[in-house]
């Protein structure tokens, strides 16, 4: 594929859920759409008021990749940590953005800002 390809922040997977941001509308065909495992984990760790909720996100987590932790985002996110102080799992989104040179897609800008080299996106501002 010769498109873009993004990482997910768990926000975007909240706001598309509640069709509050629509990816179709700023994401081509071509482009790639990824998840790290710790958006993953934040995105089914939320205590669902309904399983019909529940089932949603898992479902819409289940159609992209998952990149999971490895030795290169590690001392990325430590890289990160080292300059910015950010929470630990902004850190590892963040790195694993970095490592697979992807551009995060996130609403929380302020989050990821100043953070030399990371490629980001907010689907509210397209």
């Amino acid at each position: 594929m010769n498109g873009v390809k993004y990482l997910l922040d768990t926000n975007i997977i909240i706001y598309s859920i509640k069709n509050e941001v629509i990816i179709d509308g700023f994401v081509k065909d071509e482009d790639e759409l990824f998840l790290s495992s710790i958006t993953y984990i934040e995105a089914l760790g939320f205590p669902f008021q309904t399983w019909d909720e529940e089932n949603r996100i898992t479902m819409f987590c289940n159609m992209y990749k998952r990149l999971f932790l490895t030795e290169e985002v590690e001392k990325q996110t430590i890289q990160i940590r080292k300059i910015k102080k950010i929470k630990l799992p902004d850190a590892i989104i963040a790195a694993t953005a970095m490592v697979y040179n992807l551009t995060l897609i996130t609403h929380n800008m302020d989050d990821f800002k100043n953070i030399q080299g990371l490629k980001i996106i907010n689907p509210f501002s397209c």
